[in-house]
Formats: structure tokens, sequence, C-alpha cells
């Protein structure tokens, strides 16, 4: 019977930690443990698989390059998720493209759960006029209405609804204060329930 890695054990900063003062394999221990929930927020962000696969493995590149700048315990998953916005920027300034949200793609259950939230938040609002969609079409129209806020707005939606980051994480990974991430949500909500209640085409797919 084989055992269980003992670095599974360990929490993000350790294995970081580990990997700073020797401990090669703690290095892949933390790639594999963000390998699904970095690259789907990749995905989303850039719209683009290909490209979310090459950003994937550039922001691991930058963390390795960077390993010597860590700070023990300074927390890993926003410090990972900064690097990889960072990236992901970069890599549209690249491709001379502009910003694309595809939030029309097939997301794991977690992903829907945070959308689920993010339905539930609207139409605990105010009245709903899709309210006879089907919950399918309901997601779809929502996920059409977050692509079109602009950029500032939708990147805390996603951060927020769908990586179910905190407002802390956000905060660092935008570097901008916690209250502008509060502000920014608040608006991007407002708009949502607008679009929502008034003009049932800004939601059309």
């Amino acid at each position: 019977m084989e055992l269980p890695d003992p670095l599974s054990a360990c929490s993000d900063e350790d294995l970081l930690g580990r990997f700073c003062r020797g401990q090669t394999e703690a290095f892949g221990v933390l790639v594999r443990r963000y390998e699904r929930e970095l690259y789907g927020y990749l995905r989303r962000y850039l719209g683009d698989s290909s490209l979310a696969e090459d950003v994937f493995q550039n922001t691991f590149l930058q963390l390795y390059l960077k390993s010597s700048q860590y700070e023990a315990g300074r927390p890993v998953r926003p410090w990972l998720y900064t690097i990889a916005t960072h990236q992901a920027i970069d890599a549209l300034r690249r491709n001379a493209r502009h910003q694309v949200l595809s939030l029309e793609q097939k997301r794991d259950d977690s992903a829907d759960g945070e959308l689920r939230s993010l339905l539930d938040t609207l139409e605990s609002r105010g009245p709903a006029p899709l309210d006879n969609l089907t919950a399918q079409e309901r997601k779809e129209r929502v996920r059409a209405g977050v692509d079109r806020l602009p950029e500032f707005l939708r990147d805390v939606v996603i951060l927020a609804y769908y990586q179910g980051l905190k407002y802390r994480e956000i905060a660092d990974i935008l570097e901008i204060p916690v209250g502008t991430v509060k502000s920014r949500l608040h608006a991007a909500l407002n708009k949502l329930q607008e679009a929502w209640s008034e003009s049932p085409s800004f939601f059309e797919v």
C-alpha cells in the first residue's frame, strides 16, 4: 500500500518555505495543488485555453525565480494570484488583444457554486424579470452581463464570485485598498442589477 506524501499535508507557506530551504519536491506539490484552480482563473480571465496554459507555466516560473524574495509566513495564495494576474496582463499586451473574460466555458462544480452565489445575490436585491427563464439560461445571461462590465469591475467580480477570494486577497492581487475592492464589487452588483431589472437584452448571449 502506497503511503500518502507527507508534503501534501503542508500549508502553502510551509511548502514554499521548504522549497526555499532546498527541498525541491515541495515546489512540485505546490504546482499540483494550484493546477486546476489557477488554470481555471486564467482561462476565464484570458478567454483562451492555450494562452491560459502558457501563462500558468509562466506564473510558476516567476514564482520559482522570485522564491528568494519570499518572506517566511507571507500568504502564498494572494501572491500567486498577483503574479498570475500580472502575467496574464502581459500576455494580453504581447498578443495585442483586448481582455476578454470567457465566462461561457464549462465550469467545475465549485465554480458553478460561486455563480449560484452571484445569481442569489442579484435575485435577492430586487425583482428579476428573468424569473421565467431556466436556471441554465439565467446563468448564461449573468455570465454575459459580467462579461460586459468595465474591466476594473469585472476583475473584482471574477476574483470574488468565481474564485472565492477574500477582500484582502483581492486587494493584494489588484494592488488596491480593501475599501476600493468593496466599492467596486458594490458598483458591479448595482450595474448588473440595474441591467437585469431594466434591460434584459443586456444579458442576452
